[in-house]
């Protein structure tokens, strides 16, 4: 059965950051814990209520997509057994499938992200210039229209409560040099091509997807974080797609609308979330990491 964990606590390791949804620990031997709980943010605020399990699947469906694409780029995963380095006391089963032992790297200043099809932050920039990051696309492209060729459009790290900003490669390439701006964007269209080729044999589309990289102490690029999951990508059913409109998606969309209905300032506090919404979500959650890999945790 699922466990739910909504803050990690593990006496005796050094939290080293508490994001949205993980927790990072710092282990021996330049080595993190990554820990996924069941926190969950909209709109850039993390709500009060955890989704059950939700962890362990966005931890589960990222270790599938890291082994799954290993040939194409090295990774984060040490494949250590998380137990092993739980500090006495704690109960492993809580931790099992939500956590992961990794290198630790040193992070790209960049949010990779694939774009396939045009929706999101990428619309609206398109209908304002009739390009994307820089790349100017044809015209009269409608909402979620699938773009002639996948593409490379970066946006900044930005700080806890601010919202990322698009930018050109030309800006990547002033942030981290030619050749390491070249080296992240081709392992991003590398990997966003083989996923959305073989999710869509199993009937998801995959609109877009956000990768993170970091460079281990030879220089090498790995992809790292997380890894083609609801919270990073936009999974959409093929046959429920059509251009022209949003399409219904395996993520916390289900939240948002029913957050839109409220009359809320989408600042701190997050209101509460019903548990038939909480539900709804869970579920998205599952048959996404049901229909890619196989997998049910239930």
């Amino acid at each position: 059965m699922p466990t739910t964990l909504h803050t990690s606590d593990l006496p005796g390791l050094t939290l080293l950051h508490r994001g949205k949804v993980r927790d990072v620990y710092e282990l021996p031997g330049n080595r993190l814990l990554m820990v996924a709980t069941d926190r969950l943010s909209a709109f850039d605020v993390v709500l009060p209520d955890p989704i059950p399990g939700k962890g362990e699947m966005l931890c589960q469906i990222s270790n599938f997509w890291f082994d799954k694409t290993a040939h194409l780029v090295p990774n984060h995963l040490t494949h250590e057994d998380v137990a092993s380095v739980l500090p006495a006391g704690v109960d492993p089963a809580l931790y099992a499938k939500r956590a992961v032992v990794t290198k630790r790297l040193k992070p790209v200043p960049v949010e990779a992200i694939a774009r396939g099809y045009l929706i999101g932050s990428g619309w609206k920039d398109y209908q304002r210039s009739g390009a994307l990051c820089g790349i100017a696309l044809p015209a009269g492209l409608q909402q979620a229209q699938q773009l002639p060729e996948p593409i490379f459009t970066p946006s900044t790290k930005a700080a806890v409560g601010d919202h990322d900003e698009n930018v050109s490669f030309a800006h990547v390439v002033s942030l981290v040099g030619a050749d390491l701006a070249m080296q992240v964007r081709d392992a991003t269209l590398a990997i966003y091509r083989f996923a959305a080729a073989y999710a869509l044999e199993r009937g998801i589309i995959i609109a877009d997807t956000k990768l993170e990289f970091g460079l281990d102490e030879h220089g090498v690029l790995h992809v790292m974080d997380e890894m083609l999951t609801p919270d990073s990508s936009r999974f959409w059913p093929a046959d429920q797609y059509r251009v022209g409109i949003s399409p219904p998606s395996y993520d916390k969309q289900f939240v948002r609308d029913y957050l839109e209905t409220l009359d809320w300032n989408k600042t701190a506090p997050g209101p509460k979330v019903p548990a038939e919404v909480i539900e709804g979500t869970r579920r998205k959650y599952a048959e996404a990491l049901d229909r890619l890999a196989d997998l049910r945790l239930d």
